[in-house]
């Protein structure tokens, strides 16, 4: 479903991806983890072109995003994009939210898309919540809609960026059951999380990436639950025992209470 070969970002001087290559197949959920600042969320953004790769290539479901004569909008209608904020339109209710983009971009007519957006709604717990505006919903409902929304489209693949980080975390359970389900489903999924309890017990794969670079990569029981590399072991022991940072030497190149 995605290829992504030597994959290089820079902005100006900074180069945040250092040569990436990953590949995520169809069906397979894969789980993105490591601290701030170590590429995660511009690997995904690179991935439906919302950042322009410097160097490198990216093909998502046989269309290479990265050739110049690619048309990104088609290719963008397969992909789903879920992002740290929720990005509702604030004037609009949840329904109007989810068929907006139905009728501008698919062309459904109003009833086919009040009927998917309906039907969505129900599909991630929101029942009933159809005439809310966001500022009436919670922050997991926000994001909830906000997976709705892109699931009214129907992709192909699922990019999640951090979706719980802005949320309370009594909030953060109901958004992941909603991915647990979709995963269920068999839906393509590309994570962006600092959830280990579900790259744990959801994801096929997990990459560790620091730096710019993929450390390390594997199955959830070795990435998370036995990991190879002192980066990475350093990094979650952070993670799942944050008091134990400021014991915990990294590899130098990171103060070791500055990562999550």
């Amino acid at each position: 479903m995605i290829r992504i070969r030597e994959l290089r970002k820079s902005f100006g001087a900074l180069e945040v991806l250092k040569g990436i290559d990953l590949a995520v197949e169809w069906g397979e959920v894969v789980c993105v983890i490591g601290p701030s600042g170590s590429g995660k969320s511009t690997l995904l953004r690179c991935v439906n072109l919302l950042e322009e790769p410097t160097a490198g290539s990216v093909t998502v479901g046989g269309a290479e995003v990265t050739d110049p004569d690619v048309d990104i909008d088609r290719v963008r209608r397969r992909i789903g994009m879920v992002f740290q904020a929720f990005n509702l339109f604030p004037h609009l209710t949840a329904l109007e939210n989810l068929t907006i983009a139905q009728r501008r971009v698919l062309r459904r007519d109003k009833a086919e898309a009040v009927r998917i957006g309906r039907d969505t709604l129900r599909r991630v717990g929101l029942t009933g919540k159809e005439a809310a505006y966001p500022a009436q919903l919670s922050g997991g409902q926000q994001q909830r809609v906000a997976i709705a929304r892109a699931l009214a489209m129907d992709p192909e693949l699922m990019l999640f960026d951090e979706p719980t980080s802005a949320l309370d975390p009594e909030l953060v359970g109901d958004v992941l059951a909603v991915m647990r389900a979709l995963a269920d489903e068999g839906m393509t999924m590309l994570v962006v999380t600092h959830e280990m309890s579900f790259a744990r017990e959801v994801a096929d794969r997990v990459v560790f990436m620091d730096d710019g670079v993929i450390v390390e990569e594997g199955g959830p029981e070795q990435v998370v639950a036995a990991p190879r590399h002192p980066r990475t072991r350093a990094f979650l022991t952070r993670v799942l025992d944050p008091a134990a940072a400021r014991v915990v030497p990294d590899d130098g190149s990171r103060d070791a209470r500055s990562g999550r």
